[in-house]
């Protein structure tokens, strides 16, 4: 009987992180979560932070339960969330804790930078990327205008799956799908622009070599080792980029779909061999994330269930109750339940306004849109609910229909993936707003794509399609069908009168 080889991936969020173990034997992949832990936004002197160190110990947590439990793992790969970075210095010890994509320093950046340095048009043209004033590039520069001590003394600038593997390996490498969150590259050359490099300040030898998904980084160190109670296991430069990572998962059939990986953020996009890069995709502020095998993932940020997530969280605060969120009406299954029994877009917002980036009442900053918009005022948890999920549905209506016009094929499925491939209620609206046929599922894919991705570069697998077929195999997905056509058509044109985008 051939011996079953087992993978360790390490799935960082921006709310919460897991380690999970995945095994590969049959045709079917099966996983196992090990460990579940919160990754923390950090507020402290007006600024958002990352504790690097707390998720390197959460890793090395896992690692040891794995030891404990005997499991002989094959290798370890780590995918994380876009675009934020660690700074090492000379000594090769981090300089301060990596600034959080939220930290409030970039919200003047990106227009400071593209008014002064080089223009929206050229930076587009270089890489492709949709202008979120979070980019890394972004980033960069307002720690350099600031005068920051931990960028002026970095030798290495490290994104963070690579910093993390950096932690385990002691090697340097620059994985090419999280670097392409950056708007740093140029998805031609697939290398770091220096024109771009050189406006903050920096040069290409601070980053690590540009890798693919499927490479090995190294050993675990000695050290690891130690901590661990395992042997010399390699780590794998998987689809760094969660997203990257989510997509590779999708258990498509062939090339002829769009995606949706939902969850704190929505990506909606297709799949494509070359980066679509034109005056139309400058205009609507799609990006040209990298993929595996050199594929490019077409795409637009959309806000997704932060809203959701941050309304809940305040309610939770609000209750001051030590109740289960089940007892206090708090549940997913209670709240979506409960939106479904209130009126159909009374109100509606643009998800992504950035009244919604990181306002301090999330309830606050929707019900402050609606009265702008001169709209009823959402009062209620099953009102607010309501709002966000005809909100969400509209705004992917719109991404669909200008991915369509990009398409150099005709898009009738919408594969949902990720946490909020749960969400039913949304399921549905987003199969009525689009008029595709939905298909929901895998939850996992994040973690299921960095494993597959090992499983490849172990050569269990030959390449993504046949990764794909295995995930189909172990996956039951769900199926939505359009419907109510015209209801939701009427709520379109009052959705775009509202935005107005």
């Amino acid at each position: 009987m051939e011996q079953k080889k087992y993978f360790f991936a390490v799935d960082l969020g921006a709310t919460s992180g897991r380690t999970i173990v995945g095994c590969i034997s049959d045709g079917r992949l099966d996983l196992e979560e090990v460990t579940r832990f919160p990754n923390n936004l950090i507020e402290q002197g007006g600024h958002y932070y990352w504790d690097i160190l707390a998720l390197y110990f959460e890793i090395i947590r896992g690692l040891k339960e794995v030891a404990k439990r005997g499991l002989e793992i094959t290798s370890i790969g780590i995918d994380t969330w876009g675009v934020d970075f660690v700074c090492i210095g000379d000594d090769g010890a981090i300089l301060r804790n990596p600034r959080a994509y939220r930290d409030p320093i970039t919200f003047e950046a990106m227009d400071d930078y593209l008014q002064h340095v080089i223009t929206r048009k050229e930076v587009y043209n270089i890489t492709g990327i949709q202008f979120m004033h979070f980019n890394s590039l972004f980033q960069l520069y307002a720690m350099k205008s600031e005068g920051n001590t931990a960028f002026e003394h970095a030798k290495k600038i490290l994104f963070m799956p690579d910093a993390l593997s950096w932690m385990l390996t002691g090697k340097e490498v620059c994985e090419y799908t999280i670097a392409s969150t950056s708007q740093l590259l140029d998805p031609r050359t697939k290398e770091l622009d220096e024109r771009l490099l050189a406006s903050v300040g920096l040069k290409r030898e601070m980053f690590g070599k540009m890798v693919q998904p499927g490479t090995v980084v190294g050993m675990i160190t000695e050290e690891v080792q130690r901590l661990t109670g395992l042997g010399p296991v390699p780590v794998i430069a998987v689809a760094g980029h969660d997203t990257g990572s989510a997509v590779a998962a999708v258990p498509a059939k062939d090339r002829q779909f769009a995606y949706l990986s939902s969850g704190t953020w929505s990506l909606m996009g297709i799949e494509t061999p070359e980066a679509i890069i034109n005056e139309e995709s400058y205009e609507k502020n799609f990006t040209n994330e990298g993929g595996v095998e050199g594929t490019t993932r077409f795409l637009k940020n959309i806000c997704g269930m932060w809203l959701y997530e941050r309304c809940r969280l305040e309610w939770q605060t609000l209750s001051g109750s030590s109740c289960s969120k089940e007892e206090n009406g708090l549940s997913h299954a209670e709240l979506q339940g409960s939106a479904m029994e209130v009126e159909a877009f009374r109100s509606i917002i643009n998800p992504d306004d950035k009244v919604f980036a990181a306002p301090t009442s999330m309830i606050g900053a929707i019900q402050q849109y609606c009265r702008d918009t001169r709209q009823p005022v959402p009062e209620t948890r099953a009102e607010i609910c309501r709002c966000i999920f005809d909100s969400l549905a509209l705004r992917y209506k719109q991404v669909f229909q200008w991915l369509q016009e990009f398409a150099p094929f005709r898009l009738d499925v919408l594969h949902i993936i990720g946490g909020g491939s749960l969400n039913k209620y949304l399921n549905q609206f987003t199969a009525n707003a689009t008029g595709a046929t939905v298909l929901a599922g895998p939850q996992e894919c994040t973690a299921i794509g960095n494993i597959m991705m090992q499983a490849q570069a172990a050569h269990l697998v030959d390449d993504i399609w046949q990764m794909r077929a295995i995930i189909a195999n172990s996956t039951e997905m769900v199926k939505y069908e359009p419907q109510d056509e015209e209801i939701w058509n009427k709520a379109y044109n009052k959705y775009l009168n509202i935005t107005k985008e």
